[in-house]
């Protein structure tokens, strides 16, 4: 997309709005106000929004903190119940077109913030009988943001949001990895050669290595979901800088205590609020995580595109489903474009986590001012991530089959089954049977059995039961 004007989704008549620096025309029709419109004007800079889960828990903090002040008796019952209201109109997704900032804004999340309390304070007072724009009797500041700040609401947002997309997530990954670990119950019995620095090793089965790629994934599950822990920790009502200024006592308790309720998440007050607007060492915690599940995961992608290669001049040892046609010029021609497009995501994600990690270090005294940046690529890393694997699980591991007979004629063929002979045969007979497999193209069984060192029973049972039974 070319940089230009950002469009506003909203055309016809224009409305006139005030702030402390003067007056602009506003979409009449629009919810949001001159804050964002000014956004808009500012931040031409992609095709993207903050994603609309960062939205969403910022409604759900405008909720919980109405609800808190309306107890404290710092906003009156009419006005919290309109924003209460409101906001649970973005939270079912009637206000998606009213968030047009660019993902790449202000620092900290200010215009998205405003964004999100223009619009509630705008169909609050519609609500209440009142025109757009005129934010009387409720207004975005005064009203709809009482007790808060973007420093304290923005990141306690990205570690809500976060929270739920990483439930998701897990339930993937969890998914996936029983399909891993059905496989490998499915081919349990099947013997095929091991390989190490990509040369003959000794055997093992096809359910091994399937089992281990179930095993893999399900060990970062529980990293993942240990790494999502220390966002339940939030800042919320530490408004500023951390000091809770211009909160009335118990403003802070109420919050969390009715954010647990909404989200059904076990959220708690930092220890330092200072110290949670500060640092943003739980996104990096998590997002490196993402990163190291990435890594075994493109890992795990590359064997099967390796495992699968031929069908007549590869290893051909499982079949992938046939998804769709892999050429424009080769007949008949398939890939294996499943991993490849889990790969390239993966890849995608790995860049995020660097852009995360730069972010999150720019941070200067009280507050991270590249907030923005944090959310939108581990919000993005997260879905992505959650697509991908859905999509290896249902279009390719679970279709996956084995081809039993090219499982077994490497493993025959291998000179790594003289390495399982050995305790059998001795190291110099296994050393000298291995040289002239390799220089005959004979199979280790076949010159065993010719130099009457053991029978075709004794092989089998020394070789292929055992890997069955340990399997």
């Amino acid at each position: 997309m070319t940089a230009g004007k950002r469009k506003t989704g909203i055309g016809g008549k224009y409305r006139e709005e005030k702030d402390s620096l003067g007056v602009k025309k506003v979409p009449a029709k629009a919810y949001y106000g001159i804050q964002t419109f000014r956004a808009v004007e500012n931040f031409v800079i992609s095709p993207y929004k903050q994603p609309c889960e960062i939205i969403y828990s910022i409604a759900l903090i405008k909720i919980a903190a109405a609800m808190a002040n309306m107890k404290l008796g710092t906003l009156s019952a009419k006005n919290g119940k309109a924003i209460i209201k409101a906001s649970r109109e973005i939270l079912d997704g009637k206000m998606d077109s009213q968030f047009p900032v660019d993902a790449y804004q202000s620092g900290a999340g200010t215009s998205t913030h405003m964004n999100v309390n223009e619009v509630i304070a705008n169909r609050a007072n519609e609500m209440l009988g009142q025109k757009r724009g005129q934010y009387k009797p409720v207004h975005p500041n005064d009203h709809v943001n009482l007790g808060q700040s973007t420093n304290d609401v923005f990141p306690t947002a990205m570690r809500i949001s976060s929270i739920r997309a990483l439930n998701d997530l897990a339930i993937k990954m969890d998914s996936l990895s029983k399909s891993f670990l059905q496989k490998g119950k499915e081919f349990k019995n099947i013997i095929k050669s091991g390989r190490t620095h990509l040369q003959d090793a000794v055997p093992l089965t096809l359910g091994n290595e399937f089992t281990a790629y179930g095993e893999n994934i399900a060990r970062w599950e529980k990293n993942i979901l240990e790494a999502s822990h220390s966002l339940e920790e939030l800042g919320i009502g530490g408004t500023a800088v951390g000091s809770g200024i211009n909160t009335r006592k118990g403003y802070r308790e109420l919050v969390i205590k009715y954010l647990r309720a909404e989200t059904g998440f076990n959220l708690k007050s930092s220890r330092d609020l200072y110290e949670a607007m500060q640092s943003m060492a739980p996104f990096i915690n998590v997002s490196g995580n993402l990163r190291g599940f990435c890594l075994d995961l493109v890992r795990i992608c590359n064997d099967l595109r390796l495992l699968s290669s031929g069908p007549r001049t590869g290893l051909n040892e499982i079949d992938l489903p046939a998804v769709q046609p892999g050429s424009s010029i080769m007949p008949g021609k398939i890939n294996p474009v499943i991993p490849e497009a889990v790969t390239m995501t993966a890849f995608q994600i790995i860049g995020n986590d660097t852009a995360i990690s730069y972010a999150a270090q720019a941070g200067q005294l009280e507050l991270n001012v590249m907030m923005p940046l944090i959310a939108f690529n581990l919000s993005n890393s997260i879905k992505l991530l959650t697509n991908a694997l859905s999509m290896l699980s249902e279009k390719c591991i679970n279709g996956l089959k084995a081809n039993r007979a090219m499982c077994r004629l490497h493993a025959e063929r291998s000179v790594g089954l003289a390495t399982a002979l050995t305790p059998y045969i001795g190291y110099m007979n296994s050393a000298d049977v291995a040289k002239e497999s390799l220089r005959t193209g004979r199979t280790i069984a076949e010159i065993v059995k010719g130099k009457k060192l053991l029978t075709d029973d004794e092989i089998e049972k020394i070789i292929f039961n055992r890997l069955k039974r340990n399997d």
